[in-house]
């Protein structure tokens, strides 16, 4: 079993911050490349931003600049901090990971249950 738990999601006013937390738990032998993706109504699911495991991130032309991507790969945890939110931020934020879970598997992606984040006055 493998599973990416989210956190920090909720509602602030525009121009606020907030910061979403994903854990990957379980058996699992390696994780490459892990990040968000966001998925807002009535839109298809979108990248926000990914990080490999060594490199470079990878940001959202939407959410550069305001966003920033990190990762602690001693915890197989990704943060994603959020500033000078939009209302068009809003959306529900998806945390996902490529990994393999034994040395033999293929990487595979993964994705969290998501959490909602709303930007509102």
């Amino acid at each position: 079993q493998v599973q990416l738990v989210e956190s920090g999601g909720g509602l602030v006013q525009p121009g606020g911050s907030l910061r979403l937390s994903c854990a990957a738990s379980g058996s699992i032998f390696s994780i490459n490349a892990m990040g968000w993706y966001r998925q807002a109504p009535g839109k298809q699911r979108e990248l926000v931003a990914t990080i490999p495991r060594i490199g470079s991130t990878n940001y959202a032309d939407s959410v550069k600049g305001r966003f920033t991507l990190s990762r602690d790969n001693a915890k197989n945890t990704v943060y994603l901090e959020m500033n000078s939110l939009k209302p068009e931020d809003t959306a529900v934020y998806y945390c996902t990971a490529n990994l393999r879970r034994y040395v033999s598997s293929p990487y595979l992606a993964y994705w969290g249950q998501g959490t909602q984040v709303t930007v509102s006055s």
